[in-house]
């Protein structure tokens, strides 16, 4: 059998539920190389060794009674902005933090599919950026090269599976949040129909922009996690349809007529799609075409007007936020948009009553294409320290012009689909991502499943610098 470390999400529930593996034995060898790697990757923000490894000895005595679970046993981790009992959502940021009692919704799913919570992964503060850093615990760094960023804000748990430290995590997708750091560690990212991953206790995050969504190395990973988590709790705002995305894994989708979509959504400051990134994505296509589907240049209508709907939920939700962290220590900036959120609270009615109009304008193209496919980001990671000392306007340029693609499919809450799309010449993963209409989860699957089995991402692993002291 392959080593735990190589095991990923399917593999890891199956070698548990056929005995050829103890929970005891594949959670001690995450937590110690998860410890083993906390001062050069810096994945973690909490660790919970005693308490995952009795809840790794009661899944294996549910195990030896002949209780099956879809994850029972297998060991995995959560992102810090989501609640675990026991544990204080710090959310990237400072500050003497209460313990939370209660399970977040999505939480209580996992653990009744069996996993075992090692646990929480760094983001930055309140998930602003796609990096992740902060004040309160330095910089997580990415497993395919020590200098560059793993994104974010989901930078710790996509950090944390793709140097195999846990075969799968959760995330978030405010912006791109899943997607740009699966993008540049060479992972599947799916971020979710609205509501497809329960966010309560919040009956929406960040006023419908967050959804919750798995990283993982392979699509059928990340389909087993999606359908483990998916569910809506009672007091949920948006509830779709069930379904089980496990079962478009493998299966044909047909011959789909696909968009490839260049174009950059409106932003305020510059931004430019790199040449190797864009060579990558164009590459993806080349793919698509010889799985015999038709694919045709054709750019998503984006217009101004989804822009100026973005910030108004985004600045709010930081006020929010930070309303509900009595004592939360932060970053000048991020007090900074905290008050323009509370400047900006007027302008969320009008901001949300435009939403149904955007999908009415942009759901038009799903008339003529069954789905499209664009860049995630338009540049490879940067530089770890690319924010480090910069103000607002220098962090907004930053940011934007290395993510500017994402966010839109927020603000629709429509699903999309990281898709790992190759190395630059430096060795830098990149990703394009598969967008469909409303609850498009299964096809956007079914397509990367097809992907996948031509490209064989998940066969590539980053060399393990991480396991070497730090200097």
């Amino acid at each position: 059998m392959a080593s735990v470390a190589e095991l990923g999400l399917a593999r890891m529930a199956a070698a548990l539920a056929a005995g050829e593996i103890s929970s005891v034995e594949a959670t001690t060898a995450v937590l110690d190389r998860i410890e083993a790697s906390q001062s050069t990757l810096n994945a973690f923000r909490i660790v919970r060794r005693a308490e995952a490894l009795a809840e790794a000895a009661e899944a294996d005595r549910k195990l030896a009674a002949g209780e099956r679970a879809p994850l029972l046993g297998v060991p995995f981790a959560i992102k810090d902005d989501t609640d675990l009992a026991g544990t204080p959502t710090a959310f990237g940021c400072g500050g003497d933090l209460p313990v939370k009692t209660q399970d977040a919704e999505s939480v209580r799913r996992l653990r009744a599919a069996g996993v075992v919570i090692v646990g929480k992964t760094n983001t930055c503060e309140l998930g602003q950026y796609p990096f992740t850093d902060g004040k309160a615990f330095g910089h997580t760094r990415n497993p395919w090269a020590a200098e560059r960023t793993p994104g974010g804000s989901s930078g710790g748990s996509a950090a944390a599976v793709a140097a195999g430290l846990v075969p799968a995590a959760l995330g978030s997708d405010g912006a791109g949040s899943v997607r740009i750091p699966a993008a540049w560690n060479n992972l599947v990212g799916i971020k979710p129909q609205r509501g497809r991953i329960s966010t309560w206790p919040l009956p929406e995050a960040f006023y419908g922009l967050t959804v919750n969504g798995p990283l993982a190395r392979t699509v059928e990973d990340a389909a087993l996690l999606l359908d483990a988590a998916s569910g809506s709790h009672a007091g949920d705002l948006h509830t779709p349809p069930a379904t089980r995305v496990s079962d478009a894994v493998g299966r044909d989708p047909g011959r789909l007529r696909i968009a490839l979509s260049l174009r950059i959504p409106f932003t305020a400051t510059k931004t430019a799609l790199d040449r190797e990134v864009e060579a990558k994505v164009h590459g993806i296509a080349g793919t698509l075409r010889r799985l015999g589907h038709e694919v045709v240049i054709a750019d998503v209508p984006y217009g101004v007007l989804i822009g100026a709907t973005f910030l108004p939920r985004s600045m709010a939700g930081i006020h929010e936020v930070m309303g509900r962290m009595p004592g939360v220590e932060v970053d000048p900036r991020t007090a900074h948009n905290a008050s323009v959120g509370r400047l900006l609270g007027p302008a969320l009615f009008a901001a949300r009553k435009t939403e149904p109009l955007l999908r009415n304008r942009i759901g038009r193209m799903f008339n003529d294409f069954d789905v499209i496919l664009a860049p995630t980001t338009a540049t490879p990671p940067p530089d770890v320290h690319a924010l480090d000392g910069i103000g607002n306007w220098a962090t907004d340029e930053v940011i934007t012009a290395a993510c500017p693609y994402t966010w839109p499919w927020n603000i629709l809450g429509w699903p999309s689909v990281n898709v790992p799309a190759g190395f630059t010449a430096a060795g830098l993963p990149v990703g394009a991502q598969l967008m469909g209409p409303a609850n498009a989860e299964p096809l956007l699957v079914s397509v990367a499943a097809q992907l996948e089995s031509e490209l064989k991402w998940y066969e590539h692993r980053p060399a393990p610098w991480w396991e070497r002291p730090a200097a």
